[in-house]
C-alpha cells in the first residue's frame, strides 16, 4: 500500500493544489491526507481503487478545514506588503490584481460546497467529469448539474447580477 501511495503522490499533489489553490495549504492538505490514509489503512479494502479512497479522504479533510477558517483573515494575508513593491504604479497594479483575485476566490468560495468542489475540480483542476464524479462520490449527471449551477452563479455575478 505504501508503494502505491508513493506512486500516487504526483496526482495527490495536483489534486491538493486544485482544491486549496495555495502552495502552503495544498502541502498541508497533502500531508494530512497521507497521514490519515496511513493511519486508517485498515479501512481500505484491497482490490478497490486506492486513488479514489485517498481522494475522498482529501476532499473530506478540506471540507473540515474550510469550515473552521476565518475567511477574512485569509484574504488580508494574501495582499502584498507595501515594502515588497518599490514602484508606486507597480504597487497599485499589484494591489488591484490581488484584490481581483481575492474577489474571484471569494466568489468561488461563496458557492455552495457541492458547486465549489465541482468548479474547482473540473474548471480549475482540469479533471474529467468522470474523475471528478468519482472523487466526489456522485453520479456524473449530478456533477454536471452542480457544475452548471456553479458556472451560472459565477456568470451572473460577473455580468452584474450580484449574488447567487
Amino acid at each position: 500500500m505504501r508503494r502505491q501511495i508513493v506512486a500516487l503522490l504526483p496526482r495527490l499533489r495536483r489534486l491538493a493544489w486544485v482544491i486549496a489553490r495555495n502552495d502552503q495549504d495544498s502541502d498541508d492538505l497533502l500531508q494530512m491526507t497521507i497521514e490519515r490514509a496511513l493511519a486508517r489503512s485498515d479501512s481500505w479494502v484491497p482490490g478497490t481503487r486506492l486513488d479514489l479512497w485517498i481522494f475522498r479522504i482529501m476532499k473530506n479533510l478540506w471540507i473540515d478545514e474550510i469550515r473552521t477558517r476565518n475567511r477574512w483573515g485569509r484574504l488580508v494575508e494574501s495582499l502584498p506588503d507595501s515594502d515588497e513593491i518599490d514602484d508606486r504604479g507597480a504597487a497599485a497594479d499589484a494591489l488591484l490584481d490581488a484584490m481581483e483575485l481575492a474577489r474571484i476566490k471569494a466568489r468561488v468560495d461563496a458557492l455552495p460546497d457541492e458547486q465549489r468542489m465541482a468548479v474547482k475540480l473540473v474548471l480549475l483542476g482540469h479533471y474529467s467529469y468522470t474523475e471528478a464524479a468519482s472523487i466526489l462520490e456522485i453520479p456524473e449527471g449530478t456533477l454536471t448539474s452542480r457544475l452548471a449551477r456553479g458556472r451560472a452563479a459565477l456568470l451572473r455575478h460577473y455580468q452584474g447580477g450580484g449574488t447567487r
